[in-house]
């Protein structure tokens, strides 16, 4: 362990976290949380008789989440990579789990959730992509320093197509694209050769479309989002139009978070996917501009922290977990306002759902966890009068 809870020696003996990432990470949980208090009360009275049923869950899962937090910050970087087997294999089994009858639960015929007993339902897809980013982390960390001639980079194409096949296999259409727009961009920034990944990408192509035309009702909200007539407005584009017009209600300024937002109750499940609609509504112009100012703020210091380490796997790591939260951000939005087509995933920090609040919070775990390495990857010593060493790296 590199980090102490409890210590009776001096705090400033200890390299602090970067206090900048928990707090935006912070803010942006907290704003969540607001959104969905306001977004969620009239569909929790409509099913559970409770305006704050779905506050009450995130809260609940949010613990958990903070609990995976705090793990993940006090590990050290070669703890993860020895526990890195079981993170996997315990994905890939959760994953395996939503197929047997009884555990998995089936919604609209897809098959992505497990039951978990007196908690709720769990959707195990959202720990790939925790650990589809370590295992590459960790792939090209240990390729790093092997010449370009010897370096195999088709493992982790496998290990990339198989995890991305077993979330398809679960009608997640949208969670599988994303995984594999994930790796690629991991194979991106790591340097290596894209030979292996170009061919994957054009293959993603005649995939997406097959899948596509097998699903009736993904065909029918693709035509949907490109018919610009009008004419599927009160069917497969219901959500869509039902969330332009509360953006619209917004206006600058928003209606404030009171009763007065009556567009978010026309909104199917606003608390999930869409809520962004609901926070524009109550905020307006205003509130994206905060959105945005907080996530580029939020996005800026995990990317220094990823900048200033040069221990490749927790650099690899922050980058990946960077692209994955500001990249459902910015999926999502896109959607909500109608740029790109309804795609299911969710807003990290916003949207309900207990499996993606505990799954972000693990992430800014490893990202706050890495942002206590120097530029040689070790954990920095004191820099105060006490301390021994000298240099930001300490000795060596």
């Amino acid at each position: 362990m590199r980090f102490n809870f409890f210590t009776d020696k001096p705090l400033e003996r200890y390299r602090k976290s970067d206090p900048l990432i928990m707090v935006s990470m912070l803010l942006l949980w907290g704003l969540g949380i607001l959104a969905l208090y306001f977004c969620s009360r009239n569909y929790g009275l409509k099913l559970r008789d409770d305006s704050l049923y779905f506050v009450k869950r995130q809260l609940l899962c949010s613990v958990i989440g903070f609990t995976a937090f705090f793990v993940f910050v006090s590990l050290s970087m070669d703890t993860i990579r020895r526990i890195l087997p079981f993170i996997v294999f315990g994905s890939l089994f959760l994953c395996v789990l939503t197929f047997i009858p009884y555990v998995g639960e089936a919604r609209n015929g897809a098959r992505r959730w497990i039951r978990i007993p007196f908690i709720g339902t769990f959707q195990p897809s959202e720990t790939v992509k925790f650990a589809l980013v370590l295992y590459l982390a960790n792939f090209f960390e240990k390729i790093s320093g092997l010449k370009k001639k010897d370096k195999n980079v088709f493992p982790a194409v496998v290990f990339l197509v198989a995890f991305s096949g077993v979330v398809i296999l679960q009608q997640d259409f949208s969670t599988s694209l994303f995984l594999l727009i994930l790796g690629i961009a991991m194979f991106v920034v790591a340097g290596e050769r894209v030979r292996w990944v170009i061919p994957l990408g054009i293959l993603m192509v005649p995939l997406s479309i097959t899948t596509v035309f097998l699903k009736p009702y993904r065909m029918s909200r693709l035509i949907g989002f490109f018919d610009k007539s009008g004419a599927y407005d009160q069917t497969y584009n219901y959500q869509l139009t039902a969330a332009r017009k509360a953006i619209e209600d917004g206006g600058f300024w928003g209606q404030g978070f009171g009763s007065g937002l009556s567009k978010i109750g026309s909104i199917p499940e606003v608390q999930t996917d869409y809520i962004f609609a609901g926070w524009v509504e109550a905020f307006g112009f205003f509130g994206v501009v905060i959105y945005f100012l907080l996530l580029g703020f939020f996005a800026w210091r995990v990317l220094r922290c990823a900048l200033t380490t040069a221990d490749r796997f927790a650099s690899f790591g922050v980058f990946g977990f960077l692209m994955s939260i500001v990249g459902q951000s910015l999926m999502n939005v896109g959607v909500v306002i109608g740029v790109l087509p309804t795609t299911g995933v969710p807003l990290p920090f916003f949207s309900s759902g207990g499996s993606s609040i505990i799954v972000t919070m693990a992430m800014c775990g490893f990202v706050v966890g890495a942002s206590r390495l120097d530029s040689v990857g070790n954990v920095l010593p004191s820099v105060g009068p006490d301390s021994s060493d000298s240099g930001l790296g300490g000795k060596k």
